[in-house]
């Protein structure tokens, strides 16, 4: 793990700084019951002042809690989280994160364009199709789809904890021109829509036992009472808020910074989707009933989802020919990626063209079916087999002429094309 920039220290190591000293350490434990008592209910004028004062004394003492960041995905990122609003803030779009490596992870972000190009291909297909030919994109992709379809035991419904948690799993784990290309892939017919759609398992990931939609800002509420929940939110307010000033259409000019933070709500109590197969417009799965004179706070939130310029620029950006963003217009270059070594072997194989041809009318005849049985805007994601036998670049053939004279053989020709076909559908959803 690369080292936090210099002037945002770790929240674990500042704490631990904090630790040593007894006086800072009681004034932290202050401050922990405060955050336990906000989380039950407002408090009252005289212990806030109170808390307020503990904060300040905390504050002159270690001021290293109070500019401290966390990283996404980092071992120990939800004790750091915990630390991070241990010493609360005011506003909710003040991000925990720490943004300064983004820079060094903009080649993946470039990576994940480069594979898609709008040419009439199902786009949807072939990122999944390149996730389960990389092992470790494939195993976990399996793992959350698991997950995620399994029913607990003697109930009509998945366990939605262990699915968000995979999908987390994913999401961290996989290096983004996989992830991010199966969750942004650019569509342009109903049939990649409803793939795309059906990637994080609607009918579990935020859909609940009745199917009934909550109230935005009670989705909002119980989030914020979760560190990782209200950290990812925080993260998503503060990189994707829209701006008319700026050519991306964010405030902050990067793209890259908000398809992140828009990824890092996957697997949340607030996981996002989009609305329908036939565009690529976004929402939360909840609504503005009952809100009270709360209304128009609540569209607000609901906004930054469905009418927000800067998240529809960037998740448009992916699979994109034109400019890049100003803030990627030169990024480092991009790390050896198996998908190119991956269109290298099949180049060298030679494979039938017959071959693709089949693998995606099946797959397009299963999700037409599966389509037409669970409507547009919900239904159960299909069941995909464990990823027991894994369709990596190693076990596929290499470039050797040995190998590749045998493919011409009938019974390597009929083998690698079943291995193709069960790759493939393990991508399924």
């Amino acid at each position: 793990m690369l080292p936090l920039h210099p002037s945002s220290a770790d929240c674990v190591e500042a704490h631990r700084g904090c630790s040593a000293d007894p006086q800072c350490e009681a004034l932290y434990s202050g401050l922990e019951l405060c955050a336990a008592d906000v989380a039950v209910s407002p408090l009252s004028e005289q212990v806030a002042a109170e808390c307020l004062e503990r904060q300040d004394a905390l504050m002159a003492r270690h001021p290293a809690l109070l500019t401290c960041k966390c990283q996404r995905g980092f071992r120990k990122e939800e004790k750091c989280l915990h630390i991070y609003w241990r010493v609360p803030e005011d506003e909710l779009e003040i991000s925990p994160y720490d943004d300064s490596l983004m820079e060094s992870r903009m080649a993946s972000l470039v990576a994940a364009s480069s594979f898609m190009q709008l040419d009439g291909e199902n786009q949807c297909l072939k990122a999944a199709q390149d996730c389960g030919l990389y092992e470790k994109c494939g195993s976990l992709r399996s793992e959350y789809v698991l997950a995620c379809t399994k029913r607990v035991p003697g109930s009509n419904h998945c366990n939605q904890h262990k699915c968000h948690r995979a999908l987390r799993r994913f999401l961290e784990r996989v290096p983004q021109e996989y992830s991010l290309g199966v969750l942004f892939c650019p569509c342009t017919n109903t049939l990649c829509g409803e793939r795309r759609r059906k990637t994080i398992v609607p009918s579990c990931s935020y859909q609940d036992m009745e199917g009934l939609q909550p109230n935005c800002l009670h989705q909002q509420s119980f989030c914020r009472r979760e560190d990782l929940c209200r950290s990812r939110l925080a993260d998503f307010l503060n990189n994707c808020q829209p701006s008319s000033l700026t050519a991306s259409g964010c405030l902050k000019d990067s793209a890259g910074l908000c398809l992140r933070a828009y990824a890092g709500l996957i697997g949340t109590i607030m996981t996002p989707n989009y609305m329908s197969n036939g565009s690529a417009d976004v929402s939360l799965w909840c609504n503005c009933e009952g809100s009270g004179n709360e209304w128009q706070e609540c569209l607000r939130l609901q906004h930054m989802f469905t009418h927000n310029s800067c998240l529809r620029n960037s998740i448009s950006w992916i699979g994109s020919s034109g400019t890049l963003p100003v803030d990627i217009t030169h990024p480092p270059a991009p790390r050896p990626s198996p998908l190119v070594q991956e269109d290298e072997l099949l180049r060298n194989n030679h494979l039938p063209e017959q071959n693709n041809n089949v693998v995606e009318s099946k797959e397009e005849d299963e999700l037409t079916q599966a389509g037409e049985e669970d409507g547009d805007e919900g239904g159960q994601f299909d069941v995909i087999p464990l990823y027991s036998e894994r369709a990596t670049i190693s076990n596929l053939g290499s470039s050797d002429n040995g190998v590749a004279a045998s493919l011409n053989t009938g019974p390597a020709k009929s083998t690698l094309l079943l291995l193709l076909i069960f790759s493939s559908s393990l991508s399924l959803g």
